[in-house]
């Protein structure tokens, strides 16, 4: 029974990072139908600001990082999608990929390719003892924290006025553009919470690794693209429980696996993608409008 516990949370603590993940790319495919492969650079540039601050100390070099990132989203947006947004989907596919390419390159120039460690919270590395269990309190926290984030972006998106005309962007976004409602700025607000949610999956995420390099990012953007497609595109909610159902499925055929199968743990499950979207296409959940906008 012990066992179970174990995998369990470490489900949890890997699909909370998987499902930021997916809700980052989620909000940008809502409104602008765009798949932002430069989502996994936004996770990769927090790290390496991680790298270079946390000597400030741990408060500091978060605020620098999650700032890093807000900053690279929000130029993301106005310098390479803005000016083709009115283009095809393809081409701001091509675009996202160009600029994700570019970034990746960047940092290996700078930093190089090696892979880098990085400690930042030690303290959390204890044990918690849940009944006969031992969990890392990292993990406690890695779960702790995504709910909170989720609760706040939820309250954001329902409470707020910049929250409600992102909703309406996402059901339809030329209807809302003739009723008033301001594209650049709903886009903008869009990406720069889509920078938030991929600063905090990486300091979460390497918080539990304690590895840095130039592709880590991008391991964290394809199994948030997967979620976002099991859960369904353009669905929020569906993007979190995809997420977390990828880290339920990775962590337990971890567990299960005959060992001289773990090596092969990645294509089962990206079989049992293909079993969910052969029985569900359209992903576990629907937004209410799935035309092309923008």
């Amino acid at each position: 029974m012990s066992w179970v516990i174990q995998a369990l949370i470490d489900a949890m603590s890997i699909g909370s990072i998987y499902a930021l993940t997916a809700l980052g790319i989620g909000l940008i495919f809502g409104i602008m139908r765009l798949i932002n492969f430069a989502h996994a650079e936004f996770i990769t540039v927090t790290v390496y600001i991680l790298v270079l601050a946390i000597g400030l100390g741990f408060p500091v070099a978060l605020f620098l990082a999650a700032g890093g990132a807000l900053l690279l989203a929000l130029l993301s947006e106005r310098l390479a999608f803005r000016p083709v947004r009115g283009a095809n989907p393809s081409t701001l596919l091509i675009t996202s990929f160009a600029l994700s390419y570019l970034l990746q390159n960047t940092l290996v120039l700078v930093f190089g390719a090696r892979p880098m460690g990085l400690n930042i919270l030690p303290s959390l590395s204890r044990p918690l003892l849940i009944g006969d269990v031992r969990v890392p309190m990292i993990q406690v926290v890695t779960i702790g924290v995504t709910i909170l984030l989720l609760l706040a972006t939820g309250a954001f998106l329902r409470k707020t006025r910049i929250g409600i005309e992102m909703r309406a962007a996402a059901a339809d976004f030329q209807m809302a553009r003739l009723l008033g409602i301001r594209a650049n700025r709903v886009i903008a607000v869009a990406f720069g919470l889509s920078g938030i949610l991929a600063s905090s999956a990486a300091v979460l995420y390497v918080a539990q690794t304690g590895v840095v390099e130039p592709r880590l990012g991008l391991h964290l953007a394809l199994i948030g693209f997967v979620a976002t497609v099991v859960g369904g595109m353009g669905s929020l909610p569906g993007a979190v429980l995809g997420g977390l159902a990828v880290g339920m499925v990775t962590v337990f055929l971890q567990v299960l696996l005959p060992s001289d199968l773990r090596p092969f743990r990645e294509a089962f499950v990206y079989l049992a993608v293909i079993f969910v979207l052969v029985l569900r296409p359209q992903g576990l959940f629907r937004p209410a409008s799935a035309r092309e906008r923008v």
